[in-house]
């Protein structure tokens, strides 16, 4: 099979959204009046993103989710991707569930495939997603911002923070695939789901439009990506440890409950704190593909219309500060954790394999 039979036969499909698809040198999008382009691109490397054993059907729609999270934290509709794809060889078998996998989570969000590269070389999946959003902003706290996007840059002291989803989870199925904890079977079972097959906040994202005055989607763990919002919009931040422990959702049915859990795998890591490992999985975990937002206190019902609009839970697990850094307390505001840094491709001492 060669390199454009197996185009044509995987990845090519009717794009009645796009003025021109896959077949030409160009694909052309036509973007609505007074609508602005979102155009976000993630690369996936074999060895190193996934384990080369990953299901092909969980892969493809992996892949296409870590670009659309990306739309949903600016709160921008998808309209189309390119992919670009280097194979070690073509492999039916392989390709057929991949593009399964792929094109029914775009489908599901109405996301159109118009082009693209193919080469032979170690796998390596790169999309590039695009998206709309209103140019006109109707944000009351940022009327001179022309774009009604989520940014990073806008949230304020005081602002109430908020995380979509569970966290956690994907991160504690990558210590138990890598032999660092040993997890019940039904319960890595549930929390590799979260690993392989993340659900985008799409949905989520656009209903905070107007809402929201900060947001960012949280791929390299919780404490990072809310620190590039308290980066950009020159804040600090105070989040509840009591908050977030609980969005690890394999605490909860893990056999025995949160006691049960903090016990057995908590003593994983020898550490003084018996939740370390949770506290490690929700901040700094990564792999979570949900969104972490704030929003004026006068917001907060709004943030759960939107919520209700999007059947998407939300959780709010903090404050926005003026005075830098970000800090974790108890629910007394006691400082009970210390830091935990996301993960980083090329600043990390020791990468962990398989991270995004």
């Amino acid at each position: 099979m060669g390199e454009f039979d197996l185009i044509r036969r995987f990845f090519t499909r009717p794009t009645p959204h796009a003025v021109l698809g896959v077949g030409d040198d160009c694909a052309l999008l036509q973007s609505a009046p007074g609508m602005q382009m979102a155009i976000s691109t993630d690369m996936l490397v074999g060895g190193r993103h996934f384990f080369a054993d990953t299901d092909p059907l969980a892969l493809g729609h992996k892949c296409l989710a870590v670009n659309l999270s990306d739309l949903a934290a600016c709160g921008a509709r998808p309209l189309a991707f390119t992919l670009a794809l280097a194979l070690p060889e073509a492999d039916e078998a392989w390709l057929a569930p991949f593009a399964q996998g792929l094109l029914a989570l775009a489908d599901a969000h109405g996301c159109e495939l118009i082009g693209g590269d193919t080469t032979r070389g170690p796998l390596n999946i790169c999309i590039t997603v695009f998206g709309e959003v209103p140019a006109q902003s109707h944000h009351a706290r940022r009327p001179l911002v022309p774009t009604s996007a989520l940014l990073r840059s806008g949230a304020q002291a005081g602002d109430d923070i908020y995380v979509s989803g569970t966290l956690g989870d994907a991160a504690l199925a990558l210590q138990a695939l890598l032999g660092r904890v040993a997890l019940p079977p039904e319960v890595l079972a549930q929390a590799r789901q979260r690993l392989e097959r993340p659900s985008p906040r799409v949905a989520l994202g656009q209903a905070l439009r107007g809402v929201a005055s900060a947001c960012a989607d949280v791929s390299d763990g919780l404490a990072g990506d809310l620190g590039h919002i308290l980066e950009r919009s020159g804040l600090g931040a105070e989040v509840e440890v009591d908050r977030v422990l609980p969005l690890l959702a394999a605490r909860r049915y893990y056999p025995g409950g949160e006691a049960q859990f903090d016990q057995q795998i908590g003593a994983t890591l020898k550490a003084q704190h018996p939740q370390a490992l949770a506290l490690q999985c929700v901040l700094a975990g990564g792999d979570d593909y949900e969104l972490v937002f704030s929003a004026a206190p006068a917001e907060r019902a709004a943030v759960q219309q939107a919520a209700a609009q999007s059947a998407t839970p939300v959780t709010r697990i903090g404050t926005m500060q003026a005075s830098p850094g970000l800090r974790l307390v108890d629910g007394l505001g006691r400082s009970v954790a210390p830091q935990f840094a996301s993960f980083d491709h090329f600043s990390a001492a020791q990468p962990s394999p398989h991270r995004p």
